[in-house]
Formats: structure tokens, sequence, C-alpha cells
């Protein structure tokens, strides 16, 4: 087996990974290379989950018998967990959402509704990128729709970076909120945030950052990051699905009007009008996830026990040597940056002119699971030319081994279709 420098001790990590010890296919080993779409799920993690509904099921607030007070004990000692692993100044910064594209909306929902100076309307504008996942594109191009506000984004160059030359003339003082990714789920690419975030302040916009394909990757501070809203999801970072954050600064949350309304998120309520409870319950309304919190909650002590810098550099290590591999490949062409440098762990390809479904299929049939497609972000493949692409992304489990797999997968796939 290959060796590599900086490596995590994958052979007893993936002994608390149940699934990865599956046979697909009449018997071939399951060779799981689908982590930015969604991570698997350790052995502690099932067992939070399990444990809460057979010992603690309850609805959360409120109640004041045993269960209520455990699960509630639970619930909010998940979100504990979250504000301490992203660094949040306070724990009343972090909003359960049940995914990163619903704490997206909320923000452009927010946004939309606010008084000023924070509103969005027609005299403003919304900044984002040409590499967004849909979940970053479609709320804001729905904001200004709604308001008339004009939509402004950031191309690519050619090796899928940002194209920043003319980020004066992007971010005006028009521009009332700048959101943009911090890793690209299907270029890799991980962006300057420091350079964006330093002209939106400038102008005073306010800054999101969708971090779903980096919270679980390395360490998250959003204090580092200068950002007012970060948005990120649970079951690509070993949690259960269902579970999001979005985490925004105390002032702006106090200020902001709430997204859905319902119980919890009330303070008080009559016939003619309702008061909202603060934050972050103002955000919160119904029943929120309590079982997928506990989870994540579960989840971010795994990861916290590995320790992130370690995760990272583990990803790295694989991701520098899944790249040098892949372009050992006949016609394969990365699409993104074609080194490991400022690059996450994920990496989109074509093959000739193989259609990435066809790969996708004859690579699955050889228990290699990858993701084929546009990975919600078709304006990537429009600005390069391209119908779709196949997606290898990797993980903390992920090994040198999983690698070579796929690379004589593709030799077949080649070999297959002539």
């Amino acid at each position: 087996m290959t060796q590599l420098p900086g490596l995590l001790d994958t052979e007893a990590l993936r002994k608390d990974f149940p699934i990865l010890d599956r046979q697909v296919h009449d018997g071939r080993k399951l060779v799981y290379l689908d982590n930015a779409a969604t991570s698997q799920k350790p052995r502690q993690v099932l067992d939070a989950l399990a444990e809460y509904y057979e010992r603690y099921n309850a609805n959360v607030h409120r109640g004041v018998h045993v269960l209520a007070e455990e699960a509630t004990a639970l619930y909010e000692g998940a979100r504990d967990k979250v504000a301490e692993f992203v660094n949040a100044p306070s724990r009343d910064e972090v909003i359960f959402t049940k995914n990163a594209s619903e704490s997206l909306n909320l923000v452009a929902n927010m946004l939309g509704w606010a008084d000023e100076p924070y509103r969005v309307d027609h005299e403003t504008e919304i900044v984002i990128t040409e590499m967004e996942h849909h979940s970053n594109i479609v709320p804001w191009q729905l904001l200004a729709q709604r308001t008339g506000a004009k939509l402004k984004w950031f191309g690519l160059t050619d090796d899928g970076r940002l194209d920043l030359s003319n980020i004066d003339e992007i971010i005006t003082e028009k521009t009332k909120i700048v959101s943009f990714v911090l890793v690209s789920n299907i270029l890799g690419t991980v962006n300057p945030v420091e350079a964006i975030v330093r002209r939106a302040q400038e102008v005073g916009a306010l800054v999101c950052v969708d971090a779903s394909q980096a919270a679980p990757h390395m360490p998250l501070d959003v204090q580092a990051l200068q950002a007012d809203f970060v948005a990120f999801t649970g079951h690509k970072m070993c949690g259960p699905t269902g579970i999001g954050v979005l985490w925004g600064r105390q002032e702006l949350l106090e200020d902001l009007p709430p997204f859905l309304g319902g119980g919890e998120m009330i303070e008080t309520v009559s016939m003619s009008s309702s008061t909202y409870a603060p934050a972050p319950h103002k955000f919160e309304a119904g029943t929120p996830p309590i079982a997928q919190a506990v989870g994540l909650g579960a989840a971010i002590d795994y990861l916290s026990a590995i320790g992130m810098d370690k995760i990272l550099a583990h990803e790295h290590a694989i991701t520098e040597y899944a790249v040098k591999r892949l372009l050992e490949v006949p016609d394969l062409r990365i699409i993104g940056p074609a080194t490991a440098e400022e690059r996450g762990a994920a990496i989109s390809f074509t093959l000739g002119d193989i259609h990435p479904h066809d790969v996708g299929q004859v690579l699955d049939e050889q228990g290699i699971a990858v993701r084929v497609g546009h990975h919600c972000a078709r304006p990537v493949c429009l600005r390069y030319g391209i119908p779709a692409t196949t997606r290898a992304s990797f993980y903390l489990y992920s090994t040198p081994a999983d690698i070579d797999a796929l690379v004589d997968g593709l030799e077949h796939v080649r070999n297959f279709f002539g």
C-alpha cells in the first residue's frame, strides 16, 4: 500500500464506519468517493441518534417533565458544541436549520424584509460568484426578482479560480450583500476570503460565507473569517441529514426580522400582533430538528477528538496524491486547479468524449461510488463548455488505495468504451 506523509490511521478510523465494510455488486468492495455530496456516519453518531430516540425523545423547551428537560439539555448542548467548533463569540449566534440551503434562504429573506440600513431593494446590488452551488445562487436571484436589486457576480479564470481583477467594479457603494463559497463543491477551489471581505467592508456591505465544503474538512473560525453570516450543513461532516447551521453576528440577528413564523419563535401573541423571542429562537420556528442536532453534536465530538488540523493534513495528502494519479490517465482533464494548493478534497474531471454518466455507471459496476452531473453548480459547466463532470471527493477515511482503485477503474472505463 502507498504510504503518504501526514495520513491519519485510516485502518483504525474506518472501523468506526460500518457502511465502509459493505460489499456491492456481487462481492465488490465499496470504494466511497462521494463525500462532497454526503459523508458516511461513524458508529458514535449512529449510537447517539438511537440513544436519543430510545431514552430521551420529547419536544424541547417549555415542557416540565423529565424527558422534555433532558431533550432540551441535549438540544441546547449541541448548540454549545457548534459554537465552540466554529469559535462563535456567543452560543446565541448559532441557529439550527434543516440544511445549508435553508440557512442561505434565511439570510436572503431577512435582508429582503429588513429595515434600513440592511434592506435590499431596487437601488442596491447583490454580489455572488460563478462557482456557487445553486443554494447560493437561486435565493439571491429570487431576492433580486422580488426587490428589483441588481445581481452581479465574479467570473472564473481558466484554472478554476475566482477572477478578482475587477473587484472594485463588482463590489461597489451600492452593494448590500456579498455571498460566496469558501470551498467550491465542484472545482475544489479554496477562495481568498480576506480580499473579498476587505473590499466588502470598505463599502459597508454584509458578507455571507457558504462553508458547507469547509466545515467538514478544516478548522472553521467565524471570527477569523470576519464574515457576518456563515452557513454549513451537518450531513457532510459525519452528522445526520436534516440539520444545518447558520451563524450570524449577534447585533444583526437582533435587528433583522424572522424568516418563518409559528411556535417557539414568539415572545407574545395576540390576535392583532406578535413580538418575537430573542435569537436564536426567533429563527427556529416550530419543532426543531432535535435528534439531528444531537447527532451533529456527536459528530462534532468525533471530529474534534481526531483534530481538524489533522483531518486537513490528511486530506491534503490524499488530494495531492489523487491529482498526481489522475493526471496519469490519458485524456483526463481536471476541471479546476490542477494542483493540490489552495484546493479542497474534491476533484471534478472529464474523460475524453465519454459522458460522465457513462463513466459513473461503469465505475459503479466496480464498486466505486463517485458523483456525476453538474453538482448543483451548472454555471461552472457552462463556463468551461462541458455538459457535466465526474467528481471524486475524499474524507478522513479515504486512503491511497481508494485513489488507486479509482485510477484502475478509469482505465477500465477507457477500455470499455474503446
